[in-house]
């Protein structure tokens, strides 16, 4: 009986001990949510050679394309699919959508063909109260109209739309991020035209509005505004304490341009963030298109302007960076994609791997620049771990656990998250001995 006693005592005590396991991976590809991004046009003439060594792909959208009419009761009658033929296209080549949406785009012909035609739903200018203002020329960038932002319906519309839109799309693994804003291409701003807030730009207490309904209704939706909302001319973000302290992220459509440093962008970007913002919500943008060469010179391993792609990525915890006129250039190689690609976002590593046979633990770290803004988590089988890798900071460590024993060689211990397409898979580092 003392025996049996010791015996069941020893077996109890070696199925509670934890164990290493071997555990060998390594990143070989851009992440899923990283890196730099082309436009849907750029990305499928060059998917063969350019597919692997990117993640994401860039559109401008059109409220005025999906939008056909509005019932007397408010309610918005929409038809999504052509957005979501873009989306299928963009998906069936492994990537997701950095969508952005906009009434303003100066010269642009998208959408009826004339020059600098506003996105704004067609209902609403048929309002007899709604008048759009027109600019010829506009920082010489050609013929602007104006969003009529003295309109109620204009107001309560841009609100509704972002509801509707995150009820349907809030958790569709095809939109990696969505970005907003108001003015020029959404960029926050209509240099070359006065500003007249509530004519041609929303009044700053309609964008505070604006500002907390996002923040309510994106429903972990990633969303982002330009960093020239840290500018106070236009917008009221960088006097006020409880908008600083949204869950939005930044970007940047002049990032890496000959005056970026120590000028006006720099200073958006600290105005905006003060440093921080990159742990709450996601940094990227666009390559500057200041001077023709810049997307072209932007990955020359030297830098341009004194400064590396890599540096500079780092300094602003960059997760994403459009950079459409890079390929075929002398710098913008596939390879120098896919590396370029790796330096930014998050980097997981598992540093220890344990089990104590009917559990895994794993120490876990980032060893990127960003953090993951979806939930992730460490899974085998259909067991996902107890934690979520979400806002996982560079540098930090958790301890993770798994409801399951993996096999021998940790072969079976994977990364899953429902944000991302089935052919996609975030990677990890591990170097680790098993017992």
């Amino acid at each position: 009986m003392i025996l049996l006693l010791l015996w069941m005592t020893a077996t109890v005590c070696f199925a509670q001990s934890w164990k290493s396991v071997e555990l060998k991976r390594k990143i070989t590809h851009p992440q899923p949510m990283t890196g730099l991004v082309l436009w849907p046009e750029q990305a499928a003439n060059r998917n063969a050679t350019y597919g692997e060594s990117i993640q994401l792909e860039f559109s401008y959208c059109l409220p005025s394309k999906v939008v056909k009419g509005c019932a007397e009761d408010g309610t918005i009658a929409y038809d999504w699919s052509s957005f979501d033929k873009l989306l299928d296209e963009v998906a069936s080549r492994g990537h997701q959508l950095v969508a952005r949406f906009r009434y303003e785009y100066p010269s642009g012909r998208d959408v009826d063909g004339k020059k600098g035609t506003t996105a704004v739903p067609a209902y609403i200018k048929e309002h007899n109260d709604y008048h759009e203002t027109y600019n010829e020329n506009p920082a010489g960038d050609g013929p602007t109209y104006y969003a009529d932002w003295s309109n109620a319906e204009l107001q309560r519309f841009t609100l509704q739309f972002y509801t509707d839109f995150a009820k349907r799309y809030a958790h569709d693994a095809r939109i990696a991020f969505l970005e907003v804003g108001f003015g020029h291409w959404s960029e926050y701003h209509i240099y070359g035209t006065k500003l007249q807030f509530g004519v041609n730009f929303p009044t700053k207490s309609f964008q505070k509005k604006f500002f907390l309904h996002m923040n309510s209704i994106a429903d972990g939706l990633p969303w982002l505004v330009s960093i020239d909302a840290g500018d106070n001319k236009y917008s009221p973000v960088p006097e006020d304490n409880n908008l600083m302290q949204l869950q939005f992220g930044s970007f940047d459509d002049s990032f890496m341009h000959k005056s970026h440093e120590g000028g006006f962008n720099e200073k958006c970007w600290n105005a905006i963030g003060k440093e921080t913002r990159w742990e709450k919500g996601v940094c990227g943008g666009e390559v500057s298109y200041y001077s023709r060469s810049d997307q072209k010179e932007f990955l020359n391993p030297n830098g341009m302007y004194g400064h590396t792609w890599e540096e500079q990525a780092a300094k602003y915890h960059i997760t994403f960076m459009i950079s459409n006129d890079a390929p075929g250039s002398t710098y913008g190689t596939a390879a120098r994609f896919r590396e370029a690609s790796m330096a930014t976002g998050y980097r997981i590593a598992v540093k220890e791997c344990k089990t104590n046979g009917s559990s895994t633990r794993l120490l876990v770290t980032n060893e990127g620049i960003a953090p993951l803004y979806r939930d992730a988590y460490f899974a085998i089988g259909e067991k996902r771990s107890d934690k979520s890798l979400l806002s996982l900071l560079p540098g930090n460590e958790i301890w993770v656990e798994i409801a399951a024993a993996p096999q021998k060689d940790g072969n079976d211990i994977r990364i899953v998250s429902d944000y991302i397409l089935p052919m996609q898979e975030i990677q990890f580092n591990a170097d680790i001995e098993g017992n």
